[in-house]
């Protein structure tokens, strides 16, 4: 059998409640697709909101940690010497110090100094040096060496020694524009005293040599000192310059300290010249200093500033470490350090630098926020511009980094910026952090396109689980429903009968859900079309034969219409229905055909009055004990009056035969503001639960099966047809209402319920 060609067939319009599970598909689909977008959209604007949120509340913190670093020494220390951020630790250059000088003559005091400062530059060997100059050049305008290393027992020097092999002794080199100069010096120890710490100078010589020459003068302003306790330090082992005779008690190596105040005579003469001096001095990057301390029996030194092993001190870029991606510090000089020497004329008292560096700055000092009069001038000295370093941890995807820009949020367009004014002794500055939002968007975007690859991923398996449900499973639905919908079209005209036999949907067959369904359907309309044959053949017969009797029952019902011409009279009534029932059986169709084509003559009805004459009369009709329930109050609905007692008196009828003895058939009307029901009861045995459904379709009997019990009730009714409630069925739904029948406890209720009259 070939497939349906649906244009040989009357294909109706279909209703949208035909497209209604596939329109709810298709829209389920396309919010499971757009929800994600939406779910991402808001994530990434909250996110948005809470990323300048924070980062308006980090650079708050980060501008107070770089204020409260900047006012330690260690801040001032870096800002003084921002110019050197980028250069090695060795050799070693003098820094400029926090404050004006070192008291190098007491170790406590100098050690303090240092440290305070950071300066120090730290050696693998666990020695230390810090090279500096004072903050102020009338403090003498020397370069203060100051550090520690690990060492033996201290061997120093007799009076009138010249050679200096067999002790400890300390050598100093300067290289600087217009000045050179090497010093050796040996340890003299002093005194002993009650102290625990073994102390003395080194006195200073000019030279090299490891031999002094006779006569030879040390330096006068050449002033140093070594100290070094009797304890042990920590982890440190037996010294190679420790006598093997020595007592176990002293046989290790010592945390040596040593501090030496260097003269520089370019420094000196400055302060004599009839112009102020320049400080900082101009050629600092130049100067070169370097310290090695030798022990005795050894040509190497045992400590050596120049070491590869040197790391340098903190510098401005490692306190900006602390910037957020974005922020920029800018740090201007606005004045001239108190007590500072003017500048000479035709000179600037400090170069100017403005390097663009990555990271946080801080000062220390004394601090005041900045007020509005403090205004940097454009022509400042020492502009510092410290920018905090972008992450580079991915790329964002342009698109998302313009929506994410356009997504709006609170306090977006509010200029993120601290100030404050910082007093050193190098000068006053002002301290300026500057926010970037744009550095949020960039890092949000970063994020938001590695997460985006999961979103697309979701997106693209809804779509794909879309798209196979679309082509594999709606396509195939809607095709089997238009064929489905072209058969009900045309399955009740009898013209199309040569037509649907062309109907096959067997190419739809398939294992799956709807290829079953498909080919259960074609097995199915095999068998209609088969039925349909044996219904037309059974149809012809029962017309023909219907046209007889209704022909032999047509002249003695005229008869007695003449017997019974009052209208009145029961007698008249009854024989009006029984020839509108011939005249609807005597026609050229069948009996279900000519009840389907009867027009019945609707009208308002009082169905309370109704019913209490069909109880009245039902025992004329053969149906005793007839009981009606009424209601209060009249009740009118849309009826026939002749069918609908046609209709009632067939399921009193039904009712009557399935009774138990000597009960009683009751009516009860039941009525609300749209419809009213008629309910018919009877106590007896259920329905067949098979053909509850089925006992208003024409030809099917609700007779009992042949092993009831009540063999005689059986026998009584075993000629029933199974027409009556077919007609019921009929006559209510042309007048716009409905019949259905229902097991109860004690028995069969049948409910006929139709439209209330306005």
């Amino acid at each position: 059998m070939s497939p349906l060609r649906l244009s040989s067939l009357q294909v109706p319009r279909l209703g949208p409640a035909s497209f209604a599970r596939r329109t709810l598909l298709r829209t389920v689909f396309a919010f499971l697709m757009l929800a994600p977008l939406a779910l991402a959209v808001a994530l990434l604007r909250d996110e948005k909101q809470r990323s300048y949120d924070n980062y308006r509340e980090s650079s708050r913190s980060t501008h107070a940690e770089l204020i409260a670093r900047l006012r330690h020494p260690a801040g001032q220390l870096a800002l003084a010497n921002a110019a050197r951020t980028s250069d090695p630790a060795t050799p070693l250059r003098p820094l400029i110090l926090p404050w004006a000088a070192i008291d190098f003559d007491d170790q406590n005091k100098a050690q303090q100094a240092i440290e305070m400062a950071g300066c120090a530059v730290q050696y693998d060997d666990g020695g230390s040096v810090c090279v500096a100059i004072g903050a102020n050049p009338y403090a003498g305008g020397f370069i203060y060496i100051v550090g520690s290393f690990l060492a033996g027992d201290l061997v120093s020097r007799e009076r009138g020694q010249l050679e200096l092999t067999g002790i400890h002794r300390a050598q100093v080199t300067l290289d600087m524009p217009g000045e050179q100069g090497t010093w050796i010096a040996p340890f003299e120890r002093l005194p002993e005293t009650a102290s625990a710490v073994v102390r003395g100078r080194l006195t200073g010589f000019t030279g090299s040599g490891a031999v002094l020459e006779r006569e030879t003068r040390p330096v006068r302003d050449f002033r140093g000192w070594l100290w070094q306790p009797v304890q042990c330090a920590p982890g440190a082992g037996v010294s190679a310059a420790t006598p093997a005779t020595e007592p176990p008690a002293t046989a290790c190596t010592r945390r040596t300290y040593f501090s030496i105040r260097l003269p520089v005579e370019t420094y000196r003469e400055a302060l004599f010249r009839p112009t102020p001096p320049v400080w900082p001095p101009p050629d600092l990057e130049q100067t070169r200093v370097r310290i090695a301390i030798f022990e005795p029996g050894r040509e190497a030194p045992l400590f050596d500033s120049d070491d590869a092993s040197a790391s340098a001190p903190p510098t401005l870029d490692d306190i900006a470490l602390a910037l957020l991606p974005g922020e920029t510090l800018r740090i201007q000089r606005i004045g001239e350090a108190p007590g500072a020497a003017p500048a000479r004329p035709g000179k600037r008292a400090a170069p100017r630098t403005d390097m663009p560096l990555s990271g946080h700055s801080a000062v220390a000092a004394q601090t005041s926020k900045v007020k509005s009069g403090d205004v940097p001038d454009p022509e400042a000295r020492n502009l510092i511009v410290r920018t905090g370093a972008e992450q580079s941890d991915g790329a964002a995807s342009p698109w998302l980094r313009a929506l994410i820009r356009r997504l709006p949020i609170q306090g977006e367009g509010e200029r993120i910026e601290v100030s404050e004014r910082l007093i050193s002794p190098l000068g006053a500055w002002s301290v300026t952090l500057t926010g970037d939002v744009a550095s949020v968007e960039r890092n949000l975007g970063v994020v938001a396109t590695r997460l985006s690859w999961f979103v697309g991923a979701m997106l693209l398996a809804i779509g794909a689980a879309w798209l196979v449900i679309e082509v594999g499973l709606i396509r195939r639905i809607a095709e089997l429903t238009r064929r489905a919908a072209a058969l009900s079209s045309n399955v009740r005209d009898p013209g199309a009968d040569a037509r649907i036999e062309g109907l096959d949907v067997s190419d739809l067959r398939g294992k799956d859900e709807l290829g079953i369904l498909a080919g259960g359907l074609s097995d199915l309309l095999v068998r209609v079309r088969q039925d349909a044959r044996r219904e037309q053949i059974r149809a012809e017969q029962e017309r023909d034969m219907w046209h007889a009797v209704g022909h032999e029952i047509m002249s003695p019902l005229q008869s007695l219409l003449v017997l019974h011409p009052d209208s009145d009279d029961l007698a008249h009534r009854y024989l009006r229905r029984m020839q509108q029932a011939v005249k609807v059986l005597y026609g050229s169709a069948s009996p279900s055909e000519a009840l389907e084509a009867a027009t019945l003559r609707v009208e308002s009805l009082d169905l309370d009055g109704f019913l209490r004459d069909i109880a009245l009369n039902a025992g004329f009709a053969g149906i005793d004990d007839v009981r009606y329930l009424r209601e209060p109050g009249g009740v009118k609905v849309r009826a026939d009056p002749y069918s609908l007692e046609d209709a009632l008196t067939h399921v009193l009828r039904n009712a009557t035969r399935y009774r138990l003895a000597d009960t009683p058939i009751t009516i009860e009307l039941v009525s609300d503001q749209a419809s009213a029901g008629i309910s018919v009861h009877n106590q007896g045995p259920p329905i067949d639960s098979a053909l509850i459904e089925r006992i208003f379709e024409y030809g099917v009997s609700g007779a009992l099966s042949a092993d009831d019990a009540d063999a005689t009730l059986h026998a009584a009714h075993a000629e029933h047809r199974g027409q009556g409630l077919f007609v019921a069925r009929t006559w209510l739904s042309k007048m716009g209402g409905t019949i259905h029948a229902e097991n109860v406890a004690d028995g069969v209720r049948f409910t006929l319920t139709l439209q209330r009259a306005g």
